[in-house]
């Protein structure tokens, strides 16, 4: 990947950190912001089969309610 691509990359990944609310919440706490997210993906490495799909679809559906919200696209 190009830097030029993973800047792009980052700064929307921020975005939907920030767009989550987790930086009002936790009062920009990183440290907790990226617990989280580990804590997310220990979860989805739980799953497997027909759960860790009906996971990532319940967290995909979220989303994109999220983004019709504020009439942004999803990628």
């Amino acid at each position: 990947m190009k830097r030029r691509e993973r800047t792009r990359q980052l700064i929307e990944l921020g975005g939907l950190v920030t767009k989550a609310g987790l930086v009002e919440l936790i009062d920009d706490d990183r440290a907790a912001i990226l617990g989280i997210l580990i804590e997310a993906a220990a979860k989805l490495r739980a799953t497997d089969g027909a759960d860790h799909e009906q996971l990532v679809a319940i967290w995909r559906r979220r989303g994109r309610r999220a983004f019709g919200e504020d009439n942004v696209g999803s990628r």
